[in-house]
């Protein structure tokens, strides 16, 4: 079995809303400011709070958008 290794800074990414919706264009924005700057990983729904409240269909569009 092979193991996954972490390493280096991942950040946990807000979820930016307007109008009660996932704004994607500032999610993708704010990945992009976090990969210019070097940053080794993003953590989506991960740790800032957001995630206990959004519906299912709002974490799966979270991942799933790409800069």
């Amino acid at each position: 079995m092979s193991s996954l290794r972490l390493e280096g800074c991942l950040t946990a990414l807000v979820t930016p809303f307007k109008n009660g919706r996932v704004d994607t264009g500032a999610l993708e924005s704010l990945v992009q400011e976090q990969l210019d700057a070097g940053i080794m990983g993003l953590v989506p729904c991960g740790s800032t709070g957001e995630a206990a409240t959004q519906t299912p269909e709002e974490r799966k569009q979270v991942i799933q958008t790409r800069r």
